[in-house]
């Protein structure tokens, strides 16, 4: 409900009375209809997912009327499908009735997406959603332009959350040429869609700053939030006292964990330049993941002949205290060229676990600067992989320094990084759109 309306509902106030500050208090009261749309949710292990879930839970409790409009399970263990409809206390959650076609192909990511997308806008046809804002995450990337025709059509708020920004990253990685029709297409609906937007989150400085760059008429509009983790639900643990550690062998040497997407857009070639520098000493590199770059690495490792490596699948969301916890130092990584474009949010859960980082990005990175201000671990170039192995040398000789990284991480965290804090920067961007 905005001002106007408000009004309409009480005759007696006289509309020249009211200040700026009345108004202020006026929006404040009112509880924001917020739909929150994204293709993966629970029982999706994929991160997007997952952050939404909490984010939903945090936007109810601070007084958001909240929906989630999402898609059939398609990255889940057990569940192939889910029900179209149920509450998480207050949250209604809706899905889509079409079922997930191949999720670890790329064409059938592809299809998947337009298919979802076709099902979300028939989704916000509905009159009943057209007084709600709208939260469009980039998953997939081109749902937020369903927000700008909503918007043409019938009027609705929209903000769009940022996860990865394309076509700038197919670019990046050699996809599509900058001058392609299709990425000059697709930048000019950038731009359309960010400017009819009442919003745009980004999730670092440097992706704002890529934004504004290509859109500089959005910049008042664009704000940085921050992904996070729950240090409620991800605690220290040490490896003596966790099953996940014995059951894998893990207890006893030095272990360093990726855990997460091994896509594109990360640097794995560092990770393995490392581990060769570190072939013949007690020390134990642990993937827990999938993408991309999965097959390519284990094929590599085969090559060379190295023992240090094993290789885990995902793990289901009830296992993660206890697989994050698992590891004497975990690892962040984002290629070179992918610093303004991604934004890993393995990086927070990593810092909830109490161990020491290691984080592989170009110098120039934000991630740097948080890895500096937290005095959490070290943070090398990608290529780097002598330096990242004399890293891992230190922390084996000194104990005690990397449990104080880890524990400074861990604070850091609490301080910045805590769904709480980071619900009611999200709650000020949709309670300003619905306004």
């Amino acid at each position: 409900m905005n001002i106007s309306d408000w009004l309409k509902k009480n005759p007696h106030v006289d509309p020249g009375f009211i200040s700026s500050q009345t108004t202020e208090r006026v929006q404040t009261s009112i509880r924001p209809k917020i739909s929150v749309v994204n293709q993966f949710f629970p029982p999706d292990y994929a991160p997007t997912g997952q952050l939404i879930e909490e984010l939903v839970k945090q936007l109810d409790r601070q007084g958001a009327e909240v929906e989630v409009f999402t898609g059939q399970p398609g990255y889940a263990f057990q569940a192939t499908k889910a029900p179209a409809f149920e509450k998480l206390g207050r949250v209604q959650v809706k899905r889509s009735r079409t079922s997930q076609l191949f999720p670890y192909r790329i064409r059938g990511k592809a299809i998947n997406g337009i298919l979802f997308s076709l099902r979300t806008f028939l989704y916000m046809l509905n009159p009943r959603r057209h007084n709600n804002v709208v939260l469009l995450t980039s998953a997939p990337p081109f749902l937020p332009v369903l927000g700008y025709l909503a918007s043409l059509l019938f009027g609705i708020s929209y903000v769009c959350l940022i996860y990865d920004l394309y076509p700038d990253i197919a670019i990046e990685l050699g996809v599509i040429p900058a001058d392609h029709w299709l990425a000059r297409v697709w930048q000019a609906l950038n731009r359309q869609v960010w400017q009819q937007a009442k919003g745009v989150i980004v999730l670092s400085p440097a992706m704002k700053d890529r934004v504004t760059s290509i859109c500089p008429e959005v910049e008042h509009k664009v704000s940085v939030i921050h992904s996070w983790a729950n240090p409620d639900w991800i605690t220290p643990l040490s490896k003596e006292d966790n099953w996940f550690a014995q059951e894998h062998q893990l207890v006893e040497p030095f272990t360093v964990l990726y855990s997460g997407n091994m896509g594109r857009c990360h640097d794995v070639d560092t990770i393995l330049a490392a581990a060769t520098h570190l072939r013949d000493e007690p020390v134990r590199f642990v993937c827990i993941g999938a993408g991309a770059k999965r097959e390519g690495l284990m094929q590599q490792v085969q090559e060379l002949g190295l023992e240090n490596f094993t290789f885990l699948p995902y793990q289901d969301r009830s296992v993660l205290p206890h697989s994050l916890t698992a590891c004497d130092l975990s690892l962040v990584s984002v290629a070179e060229g992918m610093e303004s474009l991604v934004a890993p949010s393995k990086l927070y859960s990593a810092l909830s676990s109490g161990r020491p980082l290691a984080v592989i990005c170009p110098q120039h990175s934000y991630l740097n600067q948080i890895v500096s201000e937290a005095g959490c671990g070290a943070s090398f170039s990608n290529g780097d992989g002598k330096g990242l192995a004399q890293f891992i040398r230190f922390l084996v000789s000194d104990r005690p320094t990397a449990e104080k990284m880890g524990a400074a991480g861990r604070d850091y965290l609490q301080q910045s990084f805590t769904p709480e804090a980071i619900a009611k920067q999200y709650f000020k961007v949709l309670r300003r759109a619905a306004a």
